[in-house]
């Protein structure tokens, strides 16, 4: 679990780099520039949708797993 927030974290700071990069160049609407932000954010959503399975899957996966060998 502790590796998931992580990764979120990892990705949340390359994406913040990319967008002051970006930032830096000049502010004019690009359209390289908003693919660019727009990936990154994609790709924070992806590592926080990883931190939230992995750790439901933590929460769930025991009391899941004792009610299947309960049931055979």
């Amino acid at each position: 679990m502790i590796a998931s927030v992580l990764l979120a974290f990892v990705v949340e700071l390359l994406n913040s780099s990319v967008e002051a990069a970006i930032d830096r160049i000049g502010l004019d609407t690009h359209r390289l520039s908003k693919r660019a932000k727009d990936l990154g954010s994609a790709a924070v959503l992806m590592a926080l949708l990883r931190c939230w399975r992995s750790t439901w899957g933590l929460i769930t996966l025991p009391p899941l797993i004792r009610w299947y060998q309960h049931a055979t």
